[in-house]
């Protein structure tokens, strides 16, 4: 459709699969499967309902009539009376008892739970995905020398891999979070108007154990252990704050990892995965903009923000149920999803597609090796016999006079020339060599990667059924 809006989350972004997740054949195929669970629950627990009106309504579970409810919602201004209407004329039998004792929150609410988990798989199956790939380019360059930064300043050496394990082990620590926040789900159930189950218990005359026992069956025929054992008309929406904090949690480390990818494209030492014609800008043909990085990061600050509508939401809620709610959770939540499926798909194409330029990350670490390695000099120095301070007034004359050259006359860096010519120093240039070998300056880098990849190994092996491979990038 070109003549109204489309939301790039799903003309861009995301990919098709956690597009279905949230779509309406899923999300009103769903209030209809919950329907049947409730009429089928609702018989096996003594009530009037025929086994044929349960099998007219499977039989339409499917077939929405989406015409027919688009009307009827424009009549009565109610999604759910008007989608029980649709499904009772489809259902001719059945329609006296669909709906039976439930509110619409019996749908809106347990469908929302049922779409967030679906939503939070997919997710997982793109977290674990992007910790393999980080896992393998980790593991491919744990001990490639590199220059580390702080605040953006040149730091002590380190190893690419290393580098590669902080973002690694901040996705680590989303896989923990999802999986914890996945594991405690719940289904809100058939709670009622207020979430007292007045209603089902009038409906078994009384019978408490009965109603419990409803309960029970509808969330093991949804697939859920547990269901909230108290809510108001609607389940917590602490849940959505909970689940969005998630969501954002991984977007803060995509954003992180997406910035760091720009500025070592900006050093020139990496480029993202560049197809034959791709054009990096409109003016100038000859660039290669890292736009994936750039993406990730655009979505990822839209999630950060994104997670601030459920503790808006959670917050406000009055008493036992309000509807200020609804119109903010129909947009917030799915999005969220759709973003960082986005950012995810986009996270592991970079990683597999990262093209790594060794000689370019070994000159800005030969560039500053000098520097990084005045320490050195000055223990072996004073090891031999010389005076600390003096040599460490010599070393900050020298450098200073070196970085001059560096910076006002564009010159190399000639900091060890100036040491190997001082007579203070005494040094060798076979001496010298051995000081400055970048191997004695990365300090544990290399064992540290070994040592968290044995780590994030079992991790890997205890979710191999998580991998996939249909990442879906299309702009």
């Amino acid at each position: 459709m070109t003549d109204r809006y489309e939301n790039p989350l799903g003309k861009r972004y995301a990919s098709r699969k956690m597009q279905h997740i949230f779509s309406d054949d899923n999300k009103f195929s769903t209030w209809r499967k919950l329907w049947v669970a409730l009429a089928e629950s609702q018989r096996e627990l003594g009530l009037p309902i025929e086994e044929e009106q349960i099998e007219e309504m499977k039989a339409n579970i499917y077939n929405i009539n989406y015409e027919v409810a688009r009307q009827k919602e424009l009549e009565i201004r109610h999604d759910v009376m008007a989608h029980i209407h649709a499904y009772g004329e489809q259902c001719k039998k059945a329609k006296p008892i669909i709906h039976l004792g439930a509110t619409s929150c019996f749908v809106g609410d347990n469908t929302d739970i049922i779409l967030m988990r679906s939503a939070l798989l997919r997710i997982k199956e793109l977290l674990v995905t992007a910790i393999n790939s980080l896992y393998n380019f980790a593991d491919k360059y744990k001990d490639l020398p590199c220059l580390a930064y702080t605040h953006f300043q040149p730091a002590q050496p380190t190893t690419l891999g290393k580098r590669a394990t902080l973002w690694l082990q901040d996705l680590v620590m989303d896989l923990e979070e999802l999986e914890f926040t996945l594991g405690n789900l719940k289904l809100l159930g058939c709670k009622g108007t207020t979430g007292t189950g007045a209603s089902f218990l009038s409906l078994f005359d009384g019978d408490h154990e009965k109603v419990k026992e409803l309960e029970k069956r509808i969330s093991e025929k949804t697939g859920f252990s547990q269901t909230f054992p108290v809510s108001g008309q609607t389940y917590s929406r602490k849940v959505d704050y909970n689940v969005l904090s998630v969501l954002s949690g991984i977007a803060q480390s995509a954003a992180k990892f997406s910035n760091d990818i720009r500025l070592m494209s900006h050093l020139k030492e990496v480029d993202e995965p560049f197809e034959e014609k791709q054009v990096g800008s409109s003016a100038m043909a000859y660039k290669r903009n890292p736009m994936r990085s750039e993406r990730i990061f655009s979505l990822a600050r839209y999630v950060m923000v994104d997670a601030l509508n459920p503790a808006l939401t959670a917050s406000t809620q009055w008493f036992e149920r309000t509807l200020d709610d609804s119109a903010n959770k129909r947009i917030a939540i799915p999005e969220a999803f759709l973003a960082v499926d986005g950012i995810l798909c986009l996270y592991i194409n970079i990683v597999e597609g990262l093209k790594v330029y060794t000689k370019m990350i070994d000159k800005h670490l030969s560039e500053e090796l000098p520097f990084l390695s005045t320490e050195n000099i000055l223990m072996y120095c004073v090891k031999k016999g010389g005076d600390r301070q003096v040599l460490h007034e010599r070393i900050r004359m020298h450098s200073v006079e070196a970085a001059r050259r560096i910076k006002l006359e564009g010159q190399e860096n000639d900091l060890m020339d100036r040491i190997l010519k001082d007579p203070m120093f005494g040094l060798s240039k076979e001496e010298l060599e051995g000081l400055i070998d970048v191997g004695n300056l990365i300090g544990r880098a290399s064992f540290q990667t070994y040592e968290f990849l044995d780590i994030v190994r079992p991790i890997l092996d205890a979710n191999k059924d998580y991998l996939v491979n249909d990442m879906d990038i299309r702009v």
